[in-house]
């Protein structure tokens, strides 16, 4: 499957973060992935996986997919 890029989506790569990088991460969470490895947690790679989560929300928002709520568990002594 061919996934858009940061620009054909509207969302431009700051002067100040690598773009391939922020390019990696944008794909990333397109894929579904999660952050799983010391390398992911750079800055640019963190930056292009929270706007491809931003995307992904607004996407499926324009879609009418509502998310359910996060199921919370609460332990008590």
């Amino acid at each position: 499957m061919v996934y858009p890029s940061p620009e054909e989506v509207g969302v431009r790569v700051p002067t100040h973060l690598k773009q391939q990088d922020f390019y990696r991460g944008f794909e990333w969470a397109l894929r579904g992935k999660q952050i799983t490895q010391a390398e992911h947690l750079r800055l640019s790679f963190r930056s292009g996986y929270r706007a491809g989560k931003l995307y992904l929300n607004q996407l499926r928002r324009a879609q009418g997919i509502i998310p359910f709520p996060m199921k919370a568990q609460l332990r008590l002594r």
